[in-house]
C-alpha cells in the first residue's frame, strides 16, 4: 500500500494539482482493488467526512485520464476502478459472486494477443476477461 507520500508524488507526477479529494480516492482504490464508484466514494467519505458523488466522480475521471487508475467494465457490471496501470494484464470475473482478480498477461509481450488482422489499426493492448467460479463459490 503506497504512502500519503507515494500518492502526493503520483498526482504531482502528473501534473496534477494535490487535494484532499484526489488523495482519498487514489488511497481507496489502492485500498479497494477493482471497487465500484459507491465503495469508492464510502471509503472516501470515512477519509474526508463528506464529500459528494459528483466529486468523486470528477476525480475518478481525472485520476483515469491521468494513467494513475485504470477504469474497467466486465459485461454486465458496473464500471471498476484498479490502481495497477501501465502494465496488460488481464480479469477473472466470478460468475458467481462477482469477485474480480487480476491475471497476468498469458504469453509474450504486451499486448499479449496478436490480432489475425488489424484492419489498419496499430493495437496497443488487449483486453482478456476470463469467466469462471472463485474458489469461495466453486466450494458451495
Amino acid at each position: 500500500m503506497p504512502t500519503v507520500d507515494d500518492l502526493t508524488r503520483a498526482l504531482r507526477g502528473s501534473d496534477l494539482r494535490v487535494t484532499r479529494p484526489r488523495l482519498a480516492v487514489l488511497e481507496a482504490v489502492h485500498e479497494h482493488p477493482h471497487a465500484d464508484t459507491e465503495t469508492v466514494l464510502r471509503a472516501a467519505r470515512l477519509m474526508l467526512g463528506a464529500v459528494s458523488h459528483q466529486a468523486v466522480y470528477d476525480v475518478l475521471r481525472v485520476l483515469t485520464d491521468a494513467g494513475l487508475l485504470r477504469r474497467i467494465e466486465p459485461a454486465g457490471s458496473v464500471a471498476r476502478y484498479e490502481a495497477r496501470t501501465g502494465d496488460n494484464h488481464h480479469h477473472a470475473v466470478c460468475r458467481g459472486c462477482g469477485a474480480i482478480v487480476d491475471v497476468d498477461c498469458a504469453v509474450g509481450h504486451a499486448p499479449c494477443l496478436t490480432a489475425s488482422g488489424s484492419n489498419g489499426f496499430v493495437v496497443d493492448e488487449a483486453e482478456v476477461v476470463y469467466w469462471g467460479r472463485c474458489p469461495a463459490c466453486t466450494a458451495t
